[in-house]
């Protein structure tokens, strides 16, 4: 509305009272000067009819319930992070939720929750502000009473690279809970089957950081890459690479101390408070488990980087419990059974690419985002070819064990020589 067509509806136009409007001006709304709330815009003028629809207590038909949905499924959501614009709409099971805190140097308020979605993928989700004490205290509040797990319809949500790979809400997003969709009602069916085994996901494991980054399995019929062509692969984005893993630097840092607030690294091994002065208050410094792990195939060999609770569960120990080892007492971790667990095995692995430089240079990184390991599908049995070897007697020579290296399913089986008894 415009000039005096302000004062002539103000008079007519009366809040929760519904309308027959007609004739009206109506265009997409303009999009030069930012991203708007709605996606289009009504113009009122002398025109413009306006009829009062008056009340009826008469009970009503109710409305056929909503079944258009347009969602993306979240194995897509890794593919979608390189556009920082991207805005998506979500179905999922909530698993977890923190309570209401602060973050960064302007203290906006937030709360995180984890959602996950009917393959078990999960992703940390940011209510920020109003989103985090309306929304995200209705989640709160609903997951301390009922019995069941929630399942939440957000719209218009943000992809963040915070923790490896986030979602969050933006000025113009929508989070409902328990929606009537039929979507949704098939998934809250669904968690009610499957709660028990939600909840005893790896995932569920706690974590010392403040936030708790979950694990994102990687999606079945993703298309991997070898090592070798992650070096011409775009600048940045996410790829799958089966690989072999080994810790080759046992002697490397194995966890850094951030701030509490920001997550901002800081280059000391004293985790006394101090002034941060990116959060602008005095806080404290947390440990955070990072390391360098190399990835091997059958064409290159290349190094990425893992962290939070993924190094823990590597290391099978806490980012508290590296810092007493490393910093407080000053020594080396045992890594042992570490060795053990990633030799002769294949992993199928989820990396990100990041890029930076100057004029002159451009430096990438990897860093994992998921792992998981590879399984064998064992051989059919029509597929091999008997062999038949005859047995050695026992009382012509003594037979020493041995232990046959892996070879073709095919191959005839190896037994060395026998030593012969010797006499005397």
């Amino acid at each position: 509305m415009y000039s005096d067509e302000i004062q002539q509806y103000a008079a007519t136009l009366k809040l929760l009272n519904t309308y027959l409007i007609s004739t009206a001006k109506v265009k997409v709304s303009p999009s030069s000067y930012g991203k708007p709330i709605h996606k289009f815009q009504w113009t009122l003028d002398k025109e413009t009819v306006i009829e009062q629809i008056q009340a009826s207590h008469e009970v009503e038909k109710p409305l056929p319930p909503p079944t258009r949905l347009n969602i993306t499924n979240f194995d897509r959501i890794p593919h979608l992070m390189v556009d920082s614009a991207a805005e998506i709409d979500i179905l999922a099971i909530v698993l977890r939720c923190g309570p209401q805190k602060t973050a960064g140097r302007s203290h906006h308020r937030c709360r995180e929750i984890t959602v996950c979605d009917d393959q078990r993928n999960q992703f940390l989700f940011t209510l920020w502000e109003d989103f985090g004490e309306i929304e995200g205290h209705q989640i709160f509040s609903k997951m301390a009473t009922e019995a069941d797990l929630l399942v939440i319809l957000g719209r218009s949500i943000g992809i963040s690279t915070y923790q490896g790979l986030s979602l969050q809400t933006r000025y113009n997003s929508t989070v409902r809970v328990n929606p009537d969709y039929p979507q949704a009602m098939a998934l809250i069916n669904w968690a009610k089957e499957n709660k028990t085994m939600l909840l005893g996901s790896p995932s569920e494991k706690t974590s010392t950081s403040s936030s708790i980054t979950p694990m994102i399995v990687t999606p079945a019929g993703q298309q991997f890459i070898s090592i070798a062509e992650i070096s011409s692969a775009p600048s940045m984005g996410v790829f799958y690479v089966e690989a072999e893993m080994a810790i080759l630097d046992e002697f490397q840092d194995f966890c850094v101390l951030e701030c509490s607030g920001c997550k901002q690294k800081k280059r000391t091994k004293d985790r006394k408070d101090f002034e941060c002065p990116k959060c602008n208050r005095k806080t404290s410094l947390v440990p955070r488990c990072t390391f360098q792990i190399d990835l091997i195939d059958n064409t290159a060999t290349t190094t990425a980087s893992i962290s939070a609770e993924l190094g823990e569960k590597l290391l099978s120990m806490t980012a508290k419990d590296i810092f007493d080892i490393t910093c407080t007492k000053r020594q080396s971790l045992s890594l042992t059974h570490v060795h053990d667990m990633l030799s002769n095995k294949v992993f199928e692995i989820q990396l990100r690419k990041s890029s930076w430089g100057s004029s002159n240079t451009t430096n990438a990184t990897l860093s994992i985002l998921s792992y998981m390991e590879k399984q064998h599908t064992p051989q059919s049995t029509s597929d091999r070819t008997p062999k038949k070897i005859k047995p050695l007697e026992i009382s012509e020579v003594e037979v020493m064990a041995t232990t046959a290296t892996a070879g073709p399913s095919n191959a005839l089986g190896k037994i060395e020589p026998p030593t012969p008894t010797k006499k005397v």
